[in-house]
């Protein structure tokens, strides 16, 4: 495979300008009120937190690949018609290797992000159940597509994350959203469901990419700020600029 098939955009191109658009009208009110709450709320200057989310949608393009499921040989049954009579045959049919990587913007980013927070926050407990809540949610919800992998809608992880979010707790809902809503959604959509991709006939399956990093960029960009629009007047933590 050559390497050139390992880096592509998790999304087509209509909903790849969609994201950007959402990214777009996010810097268009960088110096609004609101997002400076939302990036306080998360410890970051707003920049910062810009160049976090740019970083994602320009580093979904990378998969790096970490595994590679093996070929197998399924049975299936065929009929044969002879004289009028139907029989049923076994047909053993190879099924190709699939390549399991990790998507640079859907995944890594994300975990590394959401490490630093929980290290800042230190808001272990609620991060876990924030992270457990997510991730059944995405579970329930996530199928097996031949030939993409794992699917989640991509309402789903910024709607559940941002509710529980709230509930835990008001003035750190924006960290616990972001925390909350890219680790759930990487554990209860990708890595819970990895025994399921072989045999979906995808060539790669990518961690956070493809059929999940939407919902995780989505979640990053609107579930945070839907929860600092809801904590408005709530005083949120220092950023690293005061």
């Amino acid at each position: 495979m050559s390497p050139s098939s390992l880096h592509y955009f998790p999304v087509a191109l209509p909903f790849l300008l969609l994201l950007a658009g959402l990214l777009a009208a996010t810097v268009v009110i960088v110096a609004v009120k609101v997002l400076r709450f939302t990036s306080s709320s998360l410890g970051v200057g707003p920049w910062t937190m810009f160049a976090l989310l740019l970083a994602s949608l320009l580093g979904s393009y990378v998969n790096i690949p970490i595994a590679k499921l093996p070929e197998r040989e399924i049975s299936t049954v065929a009929e044969v018609t002879y004289f009028g009579v139907r029989y049923a045959v076994p047909v053993v049919r190879d099924w190709p290797a699939t390549l399991v990587a990790i998507n640079v913007g859907g995944a890594v980013i994300p975990i590394l992000f959401s490490v630093y927070l929980l290290a800042k926050t230190r808001l272990y407990g609620p991060s876990f159940v924030a992270i457990l809540v997510v991730a059944t949610a995405c579970h329930l919800v996530a199928r097996p597509v031949p030939g993409l992998g794992i699917a989640v809608p991509v309402v789903v992880p910024p709607l559940v994350t941002a509710v529980i979010a709230l509930l835990l707790s008001r003035r750190h809902s924006a960290a616990l959203a972001y925390i909350g809503g890219s680790l759930g959604t990487l554990i209860g959509a990708d890595l819970l469901n990895l025994a399921r991709v072989q045999g979906l006939g995808a060539p790669i399956v990518s961690i956070g990419g493809a059929g999940t990093f939407d919902g995780i960029f989505v979640t990053g960009l609107l579930a945070v700020l839907y929860a600092s629009v809801a904590t408005h007047g709530v005083e949120p933590a220092k950023t690293e600029n005061g």
